[in-house]
């Protein structure tokens, strides 16, 4: 298997999210279009031996040369991705969706003296409201079945709805409740049609209004004891909040845009594009920048589109949609609309998506980007080559005697001087080592470089002699006593003085030091006046970075741990507050910021937690 799949992508660049897969030839032809609510979890049943395969789905996956995915927000989403792309792809492998039907959408008759509601493909009908296009006729009923339990407009036939007017009696779903029945006078048509209106409102506006005052009406029946009112009303609440779950992936209108997602660091930029036309995502393409000098957001978003829609030679450019997206205007905005205009031939609106279905798919193109950033870092970082290229290029630009097949980064982190922690990372041959990884607390501190001399001396007392074997040393500290062979700190000149001295004070003289600071990813020696520049987009800057950002984070969650590990201490100190109740007041707000903004109304409203003993958690936080 691992000879006819060669390419495979590795278990761990896979996203885990939800998702629409594509399997490719080598001429680029779509050969099968899949969905997945775990794209991991999904892809990795094609990549199992071959004789386990069905022979269809061996045929295919033998046939590819490639498998690219798109994450969505959710499992509809990527069914709904998946429909667009089966009638557009038209792929040999797929076997549903391939019908040319119009889509379905959800109508009701308000120019009828009863107005009825109804599922259509028909968007010609006079005196109708449309609300839609669903992908599936099954989405459009579930709909149509979950409003009329709150709103029960007429939803049968004209023929029906005469034989119960003639016969004065209702059919089964006026029996069940959804359906004022008006046929047999049970509402007046005036009544009716109202019900009709509140219907058409709510879909018009999706108006949450209308949910808050069911719940607020379910809660009063309940503390009135009128429990079958408020189970009604719950099922109503949960009703209309289904239909208020949108999705962004088909817009109800004709869109016709072009969105970017940019997701990046400082050497690196990864974009993802979404292609809508004609309120449909028709495509998606990615791809990895490296950033040879230094731009600011928005330069980079006029350097992408000059890249995307500049004309080549002999070719014919790349035509931008009646709307282009970006999650960043550049300064000559104005002048870089002009020219897209120019490209197309017609007016093009270039702006930043603030709300709505297009900000919502905005935040999916950029989820997209971060990942395939994190698979670039992830591939790069995996590359031999490119390791050691990386390890000789910081022996060179350093000057140290061997290359630093150990390194040790150290990352201190605090939330405005309190709660001061640090942090140890440890790289060896270019890739972590997790299980050397430490953590410091810091009781007291002036400042960063003293919070990094403490940390150092901490850690150099516990370096075995050369020649000391490890049996000496004993077992819970040889992790520990590995000597690195740069200590990098994450920071500028201040910081790596500070570690210089640590070195000098332990009789130490063996081991480098640097320091990388954030802003120009310049690299600082002790005692320089000027810091070292390393070339951007090279190896060694990249591996320099990133065991930087690995410690920042790890001083960053433990920072963290620590903090709300304060905050339940002294929650647990309220009188008549154990640690269920601390627990559960974290779990109902999420988090401790979230505690902290909270008011004693709010905290009263947690199980177990009157207004008193709200009022004394607000005292003590």
């Amino acid at each position: 298997m691992a000879d006819a799949l060669s390419w495979r992508p590795k278990t761990g660049e896979i996203p885990t999210d939800p998702g629409v897969y594509r399997w490719l030839d080598a001429s680029g032809r779509v050969l099968y279009v899949g969905k997945a609510k775990n794209l991991r979890a999904r892809l990795s049943n094609y990549f199992g031996p071959l004789e386990s395969l069905h022979e269809r789905t061996r045929r295919m996956v033998t046939s590819a040369i490639d498998v690219q995915w798109t994450i969505v927000k959710t499992e509809f989403e990527a069914l709904q991705l998946e429909f667009t792309w089966i009638k557009q792809y038209d792929p040999p492998f797929n076997v549903v969706f391939k019908d040319d039907k119009s889509y379905p959408y959800l109508a009701v008759s308000m120019g009828d003296a009863v107005p009825r509601a109804f599922i259509t493909r028909n968007r010609e009908l006079k005196g109708v409201r449309y609300f839609g296009p669903y992908t599936q006729a099954w989405a459009v009923r579930e709909t149509l079945d979950a409003l009329l339990k709150v709103y029960p407009v007429r939803s049968c036939s004209t023929g029906v709805y005469q034989r119960a007017k003639s016969a004065k009696r209702a059919c089964l779903l006026g029996d069940i409740g959804k359906c004022a029945a008006p046929c047999i006078d049970r509402v007046t048509s005036t009544e009716h049609k109202s019900v009709a209106k509140d219907f058409v409102d709510f879909m018009s506006g999706n108006d949450t209004k209308v949910v808050a005052d069911l719940r607020n009406r379910m809660f009063e029946a309940s503390e009135q004891q009128q429990y079958e009112l408020a189970a009604s009303l719950r099922d109503d609440v949960e009703a209309l909040e289904t239909v208020l779950e949108k999705s962004t992936v088909v817009f109800s209108d004709q869109t016709d845009a072009d969105l970017f997602g940019i997701a990046q660091d400082e050497l690196v930029a990864a974009v993802s594009l979404f292609k809508v036309r004609g309120g449909r995502i028709r495509g998606v393409q990615g791809w990895v920048v490296d950033k040879e000098l230094e731009r600011s957001d928005g330069e980079l978003v006029e350097y992408l589109l000059q890249n995307v829609y500049g004309s080549i030679e002999n070719a014919e450019p790349n035509l931008p949609a009646r709307e282009v997206l970006v999650p960043e205007l550049p300064e000559d905005a104005d002048a870089l609309g002009q020219w897209l205009t120019q490209v197309r031939g017609a007016k093009v609106d270039l702006r930043i998506p603030q709300r709505g279905d297009k900000a919502a798919l905005a935040a999916t193109a950029l989820t997209n980007a971060k990942h395939a950033l994190s698979v670039y870092k992830t591939r790069r970082s995996s590359d031999f080559t490119a390791r050691a290229d990386a390890l000789a290029g910081i022996q060179r630009n350093l000057a140290l005697e061997n290359a630093p097949l150990r390194i040790e980064c150290f990352d201190v982190s605090h939330l405005a001087g309190t709660g001061v922690v640090a942090s140890m990372v440890v790289f060896e041959d270019g890739l972590p080592k997790k299980d050397h990884y430490r953590r410091f607390s810091i009781e007291s501190t002036t400042d960063d470089t003293d919070s990094i001399y403490q940390v150092l001396m901490r850690r150099l007392k516990y370096l075995k002699e050369p020649g000391v074997s490890d049996d000496e040393v004993g077992e819970s500290l040889q992790k520990f006593s590995y000597r690195p062979g740069l200590l990098l700190i994450d920071g500028g000149q201040p910081q790596v003085n500070a570690a210089a001295r640590a070195l000098r004070d332990s009789g130490i003289d063996d081991i480098a030091v640097a320091g990388i600071a954030k802003r120009l990813e310049e690299i600082w020696k002790p005692g320089e006046d000027y810091p070292v520049i390393f070339g951007r987009a090279t190896d060694e800057l990249f591996l320099l970075q990133r065991i930087r950002d690995e410690a920042h984070r790890f001083a960053i969650s433990y920072q963290r741990k620590t903090r709300n590990k304060s905050v339940a201490s002294k929650l647990q100190e309220v009188p008549g507050l154990g640690e269920k109740r601390v627990a559960a007041l974290l779990r109902h707000f999420g988090s401790v910021k979230r505690l902290k903004l909270a008011s004693a109304d709010e905290i009263a409203q947690v199980a177990g937690i009157g207004p008193i003993l709200a009022n004394q958690i607000i005292d003590a936080i």
